[in-house]
């Protein structure tokens, strides 16, 4: 034992510090490892041949000369594997929901252009791509409706006859009396808003590695996922294999943005070739593959309308959403994932007393929509702030002040909403004024207004939001999905040198996650933040864990450290009191020391460790114990994150190019535990917002052809056409999460779209434009301004 002064603190606590990513020097120094990185003996290549056709009957598979191509292994279609392999089902006890089977290879048809259909293995990636020149698939064009609002009619050619139809949910949200308020309105604006698809585009395209064990007749995935556990269970099912047999694993993950956040067709094919051909199999996919054929995002059509009274009041809200969710409903989340959220989100976080909202989520040939950062909250906040902004324009009002006299107060909270949402309490009018004190609204409004007195198109946008996160099981259960997410699992154990492993089933795709959860263990357990390991991304670490996405990670993983973290250090403190004799009540733990308070006495966790588990005998056998633990949070609900967002931007009159000049966000987020990696999670999402507001669209042509299959056209930010962007931290009331913590690594996603599209609205008001659809491109600004102009002249 040493001795220190006992006035002395420990160690100042570790979250709310800016403490320097502990993953960053591996992956700086080019020592992370990706599923690319893993080469095991045996290995063999995959490449997949792909439907060229939306919609068609396959009726003949040639392989050709492929087999004569050196390397080439074997070749299979969907008859060759139907034995080995049950399909994933997306179920849901959702009135009316249709679920579609999930396979690794198109049987009987193909439904949307780049479903895998010719699966080619060989010894190396070159041969597998050059063997699917020589295949040919002979098909049946069938007909088929590209566009949601045909899909969706009664008479649309269908996509899964099974069905019956091509709206596979349907559900209506609706409290009071809506077509009333909107008759008594004294204002009534009313829109037709799209989001177009996007893509996710993390850096690092999706990729799969399977090893098969013959003696162990188990099975190892490596896939760069962020739900490496629902992607065990399934794949366990799949293949008839026990969960202990059935292993995944996420090393390094390049970024997923939602789309690893699915099972993929290719996870399967891996899994199923791997067994079958008793060698490792592996793929790799290629940047037009990801665009072609990775799960995509939203594509939402909203007609709206909102009632004002004349104080600028909002009184109801009217609104009927068809969603794309292209040719399959995407496991495990269901094609209701997408659709639902929207219309559930609509309301935002405003007083309102009448809602009714419809929604379709409707079947069409294209890649299946799946999540994608801020899941139905992009859409919803962008119909519903333009909304917003048109009332406060037909009033002559300020666009702060109807925000003002309509978002949640602090004394309404928790408020539910028309559609059931319950905000528990969020910085809702916080947000507000501190984004607008941040950037000196009124000289902003006043540079603006000077700036248009030059002749200049100049805008200023806003846009409020709230979001539900680290959602718990009362609300995961809601849609019936086959998997439980609102739960998370820790197991936090220190070995007999005093190191502390804390495992989870979340898994990181570039959060910092092993940072931030490494500063929740060192402060509840007291130990040192370079004594702790975390774990995550492998389905074998905890008995039941799901991944990371709808910002739960911080809340739903920090809560279950929290819980084993003071499990053990109950432990450690009894062990020291009797090895200290001293008690109990009298110790302290912090920076790796346990301290007697009543004297300097200390020891350290190594000796207490040692002692544990080595020196036997100096804790009686009675009262000695491991010093592990293993708990499970959930939250029940979930807690609200809240943001405003403002946009200041300028538009050339003679490009129509949108540049943002100025953006500044104020969000609650809880308390934050890395400062660090906060802002760096809001400038991210900003970036793939604005990416989303002004630049980013998956197009399909009328023949169901991707037109965007490569980077020169489908157009993605980058940070020379980034603005500076302020942050205003708001930490009003702390929600009822275990640490205070609220989710926030989807915020600049749902915030800055409609942000920059008020702002781009604002700039060209003087034309009387309203912008309804996003991206808002020089392309869709010039239409929109000749189209203004040309109404004008005549």
């Amino acid at each position: 034992m040493t001795g220190i002064d006992p006035s002395v603190e420990l160690r100042p606590r570790l979250v709310g510090q800016r403490i320097r990513r502990t993953e960053d020097p591996r992956l700086l120094t080019g020592n992370g490892r990706y599923v690319d990185d893993l080469s095991p003996p045996g290995l063999l290549h995959l490449a997949v041949l792909r439907s060229d056709q939306p919609h068609a009957r396959i009726r003949a598979v040639d392989v050709g000369e492929a087999f004569a191509i050196p390397g080439v292994v074997a070749i299979f279609d969907a008859s060759d594997i139907a034995g080995d392999f049950h399909p994933a089902v997306p179920t849901s006890r959702m009135k009316g929901y249709h679920a579609t089977p999930f396979r690794p290879l198109a049987e009987g048809k193909v439904r949307y252009v780049g479903e895998p259909v010719v699966a080619v293995v060989a010894e190396s990636r070159y041969a597998a791509e050059d063997a699917l020149e020589a295949i040919r698939v002979t098909y049946e064009p069938l007909p088929f409706a590209i566009r949601q609002v045909d899909a969706v009619a009664d008479d649309a050619p269908l996509l899964h006859e099974e069905a019956g139809t091509n709206v596979i949910v349907s559900r209506t949200f609706a409290r009071g009396d809506v077509d009333a308020a909107l008759a008594l309105a004294a204002v009534v604006v009313k829109g037709r808003f799209r989001m177009t698809r996007k893509s996710p585009m993390p850096m690092e395209d999706r990729s799969y590695l399977a090893e098969w064990d013959r003696r162990r007749q188990a099975m190892t995935l490596h896939s760069s996922t962020n739900i490496p556990g629902i992607i065990r269970d399934v794949l366990a099912g799949c293949l008839d294999l026990p969960g202990s047999r059935m292993r995944v694993v996420a090393p390094e993950v390049g970024g997923s943005f939602g789309g690893k956040g699915s099972l993929n067709h290719e996870e399967m094919l891996v899994c199923v070739l791997a067994r079958k051909l008793e060698r490792p199999v592996k793929f790799v996919a290629d940047r037009m593959e990801d665009l072609t054929a990775m799960s995509q995002a939203f594509d939402e059509l909203i007609e709206a309308e909102l009632a004002v009274d004349a104080e600028g009041h909002l009184l109801g809200l009217k609104a009927d959403v068809i969603g794309d969710i292209g040719a399959y409903s995407i496991y495990p989340w269901t094609g209701a994932l997408e659709p639902v959220q929207v219309v559930s989100f609509l309301p935002g976080p405003y007083r309102m007393e009448h809602y009714q909202g419809r929604v379709r989520g409707v079947l069409t040939p294209k890649p299946p929509t799946g999540p994608y950062r801020g899941v139905g909250r992009p859409s919803s906040t962008f119909a519903m702030e333009r909304l917003i902004e048109m009332a406060a324009r037909k009033l002559g009002m300020d666009p702060v002040e109807i925000r003002r006299r309509n978002l949640v107060k602090a004394e309404e909270f928790p408020y539910r909403t028309g559609s059931g949402i319950i905000w528990d309490r969020s910085a809702f009018q916080e947000c507000l004024e501190g984004v607008c004190a941040h950037v000196d609204y009124p000289a902003l409004v006043a540079a603006r207004d000077a700036a248009r007195a030059e002749g200049r198109w100049v805008g200023i946008g806003l846009a409020s939001y709230a979001e539900l996160t680290g959602i718990g099981s009362r609300i995961a259960v809601a849609p019936g999905m086959p998997i439980n997410t609102g739960t998370e699992t820790s197991i936090i154990r220190i070995d007999a040198t005093g190191a502390v492993t804390a495992a989870f089933g979340i898994s990181s795709h570039g959060q910092g996650l092993e940072t931030t959860l490494a500063q929740v263990v060192a402060d509840e357990l007291g130990c040192r933040i370079e004594d702790v390991e975390i774990q995550h991304g492998d389905s074998a670490l905890v008995p039941m864990g799901t991944g990371t996405y709808a910002s739960r990670s911080a809340v739903l993983g920090g809560g279950a450290a929290t819980m084993a973290a003071r499990v053990v250090k109950a432990k450690v403190l009894k062990a020291a009191a009797f090895l200290m004799d001293v008690p109990v009540e009298d110790l302290d733990a912090g920076g790796g020391l346990i301290r007697a308070r009543s004297s300097n006495a200390t020891m350290t966790f190594k000796e207490l460790a040692h002692a544990v588990y080595a020196q036997m005998g100096r804790i009686p056998h009675e009262q000695r114990e491991d010093l592990v633990a293993s708990e499970t949070y959930d939250p029940y609900l979930g807690t609200a994150c809240s943001s405003t967002h403002l946009a200041m931007v300028e538009i050339d009159p003679g490009t129509y190019g949108v540049t943002v000049a100025r953006f500044a966000v104020a969000e609650d987020c809880g308390r934050i535990i890395n400062p660090l990696i906060v802002d760096g999670q809001v400038h991210g999402a900003v970036a793939q917002g604005i990416g989303a507001a002004l630049l980013e669209e998956v197009v399909h042509d009328a023949e169901g052809q991707l037109l965007t299959a490569s980077l020169a056209d489908y157009l993605v930010p980058v940070a020379t056409t980034m603005p500076d962007i302020g942050i205003v931290h708001v930490e009003a009331d702390l929600p009822n999460t275990l640490g205070g913590f609220r989710g926030m690594g989807e915020g600049g996603t749902i915030g800055a779209p409609a942000a920059i599209a008020n702002a781009v609205s604002d700039a060209l008001s003087h034309l009387g434009i309203e912008v309804d659809t996003l991206p808002v491109t020089p392309e869709r600004i010039f239409r929109l301004v000749a189209a203004a102009r040309g109404s004008a002249q005549g």
